[in-house]
């Protein structure tokens, strides 16, 4: 029979007041970094107000019984999580994937100092108080800003973190699985992965909560080597893509030289007939052979007017009518290459679709762009004739290499959940209606 093991040279717990201290600087590591909700006299005053609140939330938990130990914990949690989306422009989402981080390394560096301060000045002795609050003052400084310019690398300001609902629930996972082992000698000693000794515990607990923390870093490497990999593809894509406008824009140019011949003849017809009648009918003709030539798109957002303008010049060449009611500056806040994803694979699924239509007055494609409350709506719509097919809730592609396609309709799907946004598919009659609904970025 094991018995219950005795705790040798028991020392006191890390105090309140560190810890709240701890989780205000893990917050301000990442305050600094991302970009600010607030003023920066509001700003000053809120972070002051989050230093004195976490610290406060500590010292509440101090005189509550042990059994709300936990309970105190998830408090302080919650008030990191709090501040950080109270200051910084940050999604719900994305607050919370922060919290994470925060809290670990709160944890981290409060239990190193504590670690370092009983050591070097044992409370036994009853060190000197100033000596104490160097040692936590420096101790946390250079821990802290260590973190900061580790972590500022990782996280640019100008773009959003965009965490998916797996990320978030990965680090959530790992930051509460590290409190849990890095406390788990105090909740109970009698275990074969508790520590017996008072310093030995100290040491256990800063060790676990360091491999934590490595974890939550080593996933937001990942995450840049994975964004890297797919903005290196969606650049090839957009020099495809220039390619492709190039030799568009070549026969476009042999196009009109085509036209312009054949508008010289029309113009000596023209003015060869006498019947104002039919010379009227003839410049109607005219008009309308060259209308389908007018593609230029101001919609208030570049990047979309470029999209446009490449797809209407297609749609023009292949007898499709295009029709585009946007108002770019709602898509203020998102990324270029997530414009050209919805866009351009949105598009392209339309002008192929239509393209399969033997009557060229059915070959038709509907844009609309517009903002509502606090909402971006994108609405694509085209013709079709068929049946369309769903398989566990997702449009199945009718084309035999299956592996190869329906790429777009994922791609988009993953671009809109990105910022908390959702995609739509469905059928009205004979048309075919893809909407894409994205929250507006906070101003």
């Amino acid at each position: 029979m094991i018995s219950a093991p005795v705790l040798l040279d028991t020392l006191p717990d890390i105090p309140r007041g560190y810890t709240g201290l701890a989780e205000w600087a893990a917050c301000m590591v990442y305050i600094l970094i991302l970009r600010k909700r607030l003023p920066t006299a509001n700003l000053v005053m809120v972070v002051t107000l989050g230093a004195a609140g976490l610290v406060g939330i500590q010292l509440m938990a101090g005189m509550l019984p042990i059994e709300f130990w936990t309970l105190g914990m998830a408090l302080a949690a919650t008030g990191m999580y709090t501040l950080l989306l109270g200051v910084t422009r940050i999604s719900l989402r994305d607050a919370g994937y922060f919290t994470a981080r925060a809290f670990i390394l709160a944890e981290l560096v409060a239990s190193l100092q504590w670690q370092l301060e009983v050591y070097f000045y044992p409370p036994a002795t009853q060190g000197d108080p100033l000596w104490n609050a160097v040692l936590l003052v420096g101790v946390y400084g250079a821990a802290f800003t260590g973190a900061y310019y580790l972590e500022v690398r990782h996280f640019p300001k100008n773009r959003l973190l965009n965490a998916t609902t797996k990320e978030l629930i990965s680090a959530v996972v790992t930051a509460l699985l590290t409190f849990v082992m890095s406390n788990f000698s105090f909740l109970n000693a009698n275990t074969p992965f508790s520590g017996r000794l008072s310093p030995e515990i100290f040491y256990i607990r800063t060790l676990v909560n360091l491999c934590g923390y490595a974890a939550l870093y080593a996933q937001q490497e990942q995450r840049l080597e994975i964004s890297g990999k797919a903005e290196l593809e969606a650049m090839n894509s957009i020099l495809r893509s220039q390619h492709d406008q190039y030799l568009l824009s070549k026969r476009n140019i042999d196009m009109v030289n085509r036209k312009y011949h054949d508008m010289k003849h029309q113009i000596g017809i023209i003015r060869a007939e006498s019947n104002p009648e039919k010379k009227a009918a003839y410049l109607d003709v005219l008009e309308g052979s060259i209308k389908g030539y007018e593609t230029h798109n101001k919609t208030g957002n570049t990047v979309l007017d470029t999209i446009l303008t490449a797809k209407s010049m297609y749609c023009a060449e292949h007898n499709i009518t295009l029709t585009a009611v946007a108002d770019g500056t709602a898509l203020e806040g998102l990324d270029a290459m997530d414009i050209s994803t919805i866009f351009g694979n949105a598009l392209d699924n339309a002008i192929e679709s239509t393209m399969t239509l033997d009557d060229p007055d059915r070959r038709l494609i509907r844009l609309a762009l517009f903002a509502q409350n606090d909402f971006v709506l994108i609405r694509f719509e085209n013709y079709y004739e068929g049946e369309l097919r769903f398989e566990d809730g997702v449009l199945a592609t009718k084309k035999a290499d299956r592996d190869d396609h329906g790429h777009g309709i994922r791609s988009i799907r993953y671009t809109a959940d990105k910022y908390d946004g959702s995609v739509t598919i469905h059928a009205e009659e004979n048309w075919f209606v893809l909407r894409v609904l994205i929250p507006r970025a906070p101003r």
